[in-house]
C-alpha cells in the first residue's frame, strides 16, 4: 500500500526517479535548519561498480542489469561494500551498462518500458528478450518487476551504507519515500512499481514524473517563480526520457490575490523516447556497414544499439564533439579481432533525431497510424508514429481551447538536453496557437534535466509537510460509489441505486477522508450500513457529477438513477479475496475511506470491523459517461 500522510514523521524525505535509463535518489534532511519555505534538496552519490573490483560514486545509477555467466568475472570482483553485497552473479549500474554492450544477450535494459506493457505477463521472467535469429544462449531471465526491484535495492543499500550507517531509524525503509512514475502509467503498471519497491523493503508514495519535474523548477526558483509566470499562463511540461514521452499542462490562475498552479491535463501513454532514437541510429549505421560489405546480424544489432546510446549521449552532451566512435563486435572466438569500428557524427545524429523525431508540423496534424500485421513478435508496443511534434500537436489540440497557445515550456528528460531538439519544440509551439506569446513560449530553465525528477519528488515530500508551493490538482468532478438498496424482489423492477459521495469536487490529490454518514446537498438521508461482497466477482458502480458542487464526503443521493446531474461510469468488476474471518459469498460489514492519489486515481478502502481492508481503484482521468 502506498504511504498516507502522517504515517510517521521521518527525519529524511526521499525522492527516487526510477528511470528507464538512469535512476536517481534525492533527499531532504529535516533536521537541518531551513531557509524560508524552500527546503534544501541534496543528491545521493551512488556507489557502484564501474569496472570489475572498482567501486566509485556516481550521480545516478544506470538502470541496467547484467546477468553474468558463472566464470565471467574473477571471484569477488562483483562485490559491493555493504552487508549482502558479496557473492553476486549479477551487477547493476555503470559496469552493467559498459560491459553489457559486448554481451547484449545478458543485458537487461528498458525494464521500466516492459513494466508498462500490458500485452505480456509483467511478472514473468522475460528479460533480456532473446534476439530474433540469434543462437540459443543459456541466460537466466528476470521479470520487469524483479529488475526494478534490484535497482531500488541497490539504491536502498547505498543509502543505508552512506547515510544510515547502522542506525535502524535512519534506514531508507524508515523514511518517507516518493517514487516517480510516468503520468501515463496505467493502474497495473503503478501497482507493479509499488510491488517492486516492496520487494526492496520500501513503502512508497507514487508521484507523476512531469509534476516532479515542475516541483523541481519551483524549488529552485523559490519565490521567483511568481515573477516568471502570470495569471492565464499555460505551461507545457515536455518530458522525453529513455522510454516514454510524457506531456502535461499546468495553468496559472489567481485566488485570494495570489497566484496558484493547477495541473489541468495529462497526455496518453506514449512509448517513444531515447530507446527509439538509439535504434534509429543503429539501423542507420547498420545500413552504412552493409553497403560497405559488412553484414550485421541480430546479436550484433543489439550490441550496436547499446553502442549508439553511448555515442548519442556523448554527442548531445558535448557541443564541441563532432563525432564519436561506434564499435560493432565480431562473432565467434575472436570477438575483438573481428570487430569493426565506424563513427556517428553530430550531423548524422541531428539529422536523424531532429528531422526524424521532431519534424516541423502544422497545428492540425495528428500522430499517424498504420495498419498492424495480424501476427507480431511480442515486443514492446512502441508508438506507431515516431514524430514527437505530431504527438504534441494532438495533445494540445485535445486540451487547449481553439486558438489558445502554450505560453511557457519546461523541458525534462535526458533526450531534451539536446539544444536542437528543444529549439524544434519551441518552434512547433509558436505555430500551434494564436494565443502564444509573440516571441514564442518562454523556456523555464534552472533545472538539471537528468536529476530534476528525483529532486522534485523530494521537494514535493516537503510540500506535503507544509513547506513549499503546491500544484493544485483537485478532482474536476464529484465522485460517488453506488450502493444497491436492500428490498424484496419485485418482478420487472431493479433495486434502487443509492449514491454515496466519496470525493467531492476539488478534493486535492494526496488527501483522504473517512466516508462517514452526512446529509446530501438536497437534504438526502444518512449513509446506510454497508456490506462488502467477497469471494465472488461483483460489479462496483461509480458515478460522477460536474454540477453537484455542494455534496460533502458521505452525502447520500437516494435515487441516483433518476438524478439528471449524475453520470454512471463503467463499473469495476473484481473478485475480492476473503480475509480474516470472512468467507466466500459473505457480506462483510465495512466502513469506507477514500483517497485521491498523486497519480490521478481514487482509492476506495473498505475496512472491516476486524481491521481487514480491501482496495478498489478508479481512474479519475477517464471520460465520464
Amino acid at each position: 500500500m502506498t504511504r498516507a500522510d502522517g504515517a510517521h514523521a521521518s527525519r529524511y524525505v526521499v525522492g527516487i526517479d526510477l528511470g528507464t535509463t538512469n535512476s536517481v535518489l534525492a533527499y531532504v534532511d529535516t533536521a537541518e535548519p531551513g531557509e524560508g519555505a524552500a527546503p534544501a534538496v541534496r543528491l545521493l552519490p551512488v556507489p557502484q561498480l564501474v569496472r570489475p573490483g572498482v567501486v566509485e560514486e556516481r550521480p545516478s545509477l544506470p538502470s541496467f542489469l547484467y546477468l553474468a555467466s558463472p566464470s565471467e568475472f574473477p571471484a569477488g570482483t562483483l562485490d559491493l561494500p555493504w552487508p549482502g553485497g558479496g557473492g553476486r552473479s549479477y551487477v547493476v549500474g555503470e559496469l552493467a551498462r559498459a560491459h553489457g554492450w559486448q554481451v547484449p544477450m545478458r543485458l537487461v535494459s528498458s525494464a521500466k518500458s516492459w513494466l508498462s506493457h500490458n500485452g505480456v505477463d509483467r511478472t514473468a521472467a522475460l528479460l533480456p528478450p532473446p534476439a530474433p535469429g540469434a543462437e540459443p544462449v543459456d541466460v537466466p531471465r528476470v521479470s520487469p518487476v524483479e529488475a526494478s526491484t534490484r535497482y531500488l535495492a541497490h539504491l536502498r543499500d547505498a543509502w543505508d551504507h552512506l547515510v544510515a550507517r547502522g542506525d535502524p531509524a535512519l534506514a531508507l525503509a524508515r523514511q518517507d519515500v516518493y517514487l516517480t512514475v510516468p503520468a501515463s502509467f496505467d493502474a497495473v503498471a503503478r501497482e507493479l512499481t509499488v510491488r517492486a519497491a516492496a520487494g526492496a523493503g520500501l513503502e512508497v508514495t507514487l508521484l507523476e514524473e512531469p509534476q516532479a519535474a515542475f516541483y523541481s523548477w519551483l524549488g529552485r526558483a523559490g519565490e521567483g517563480w511568481r515573477r516568471q509566470l502570470r495569471v492565464g499562463d499555460r505551461v507545457l511540461v515536455c518530458d522525453v526520457g529513455g522510454g516514454t514521452t510524457d506531456l502535461s499542462l499546468i495553468a496559472v490562475s489567481e485566488e485570494a490575490g495570489g497566484l496558484t498552479l493547477e495541473r489541468v491535463a495529462v497526455g496518453d501513454h506514449i512509448l517513444l523516447g531515447g530507446d527509439n532514437m538509439d535504434l534509429a541510429l543503429a539501423m542507420a549505421l547498420k545500413a552504412r556497414l552493409e553497403q560497405g560489405g559488412r553484414a550485421v546480424d541480430a546479436w550484433q544489432l543489439r550490441s550496436l544499439v547499446h553502442a549508439c546510446r553511448a555515442a548519442k549521449e556523448a554527442l548531445l552532451g558535448d557541443d564541441g564533439l563532432a563525432a564519436h566512435p561506434v564499435t560493432v563486435l565480431g562473432r565467434g572466438r575472436s570477438v575483438i579481432g573481428g570487430s569493426v569500428t565506424t563513427e556517428l557524427t553530430r550531423a548524422d545524429a541531428e539529422a536523424l533525431l531532429v528531422d526524424g523525431f521532431f519534424p516541423a508540423c502544422a497545428p492540425g496534424e495528428r500522430p499517424r497510424d498504420r495498419r498492424r500485421a495480424g501476427l507480431q513478435e511480442m515486443g514492446l508496443p512502441y508508438a506507431a508514429d515516431p514524430a514527437i511534434t505530431r504527438h504534441l500537436a494532438g495533445f494540445l489540440g485535445q486540451h487547449l481551447p481553439p486558438g489558445a497557445g502554450v505560453t511557457a515550456v519546461l523541458f525534462n528528460g535526458g533526450v531534451m538536453k539536446a539544444q536542437p531538439l528543444r529549439r524544434r519544440v519551441v518552434e512547433a509551439l509558436a505555430g500551434f496557437g494564436a494565443g502564444a506569446p509573440a516571441g514564442g513560449a518562454v523556456v523555464l530553465g534552472g533545472t538539471d534535466l537528468d536529476l530534476a525528477v528525483a529532486h522534485g519528488a523530494a521537494y514535493y515530500g516537503m510540500v506535503r509537510r507544509g513547506r513549499g508551493v503546491r500544484i493544485r490538482g483537485g478532482t474536476a468532478r464529484s465522485y460517488y460509489v453506488g450502493v444497491e438498496a436492500a428490498m424484496p424482489a419485485v418482478p420487472g423492477m431493479e433495486p434502487p441505486l443509492r449514491a454515496i459521495c466519496v470525493a467531492p469536487q476539488g478534493m486535492e490529490e494526496g488527501s483522504e477522508a473517512d466516508v462517514a454518514a452526512a446529509p446530501g446537498a438536497d437534504g438526502a438521508g444518512a449513509a446506510p450500513e454497508l456490506g462488502l461482497v467477497v469471494g465472488e466477482t461483483a460489479a462496483f458502480r461509480f458515478l460522477s457529477s460536474s454540477t453537484r458542487k455542494g455534496d460533502a464526503v458521505g452525502a447520500v443521493i437516494d435515487d441516483a438513477g433518476a438524478d439528471p446531474h449524475l453520470q454512471e461510469t463503467a463499473p469495476v468488476e473484481v473478485a475480492l479475496e476473503p480475509r480474516g474471518a470472512a468467507r466466500a459469498g459473505q457480506l462483510v460489514p465495512v466502513r469506507l475511506r477514500s483517497r485521491v492519489t498523486e497519480v490521478g486515481t481514487l482509492e476506495l478502502w473498505c475496512v472491516a470491523r476486524d481491521g481487514e481492508r480491501w482496495k478498489l481503484e478508479f481512474e479519475l482521468r477517464q471520460p465520464a459517461g
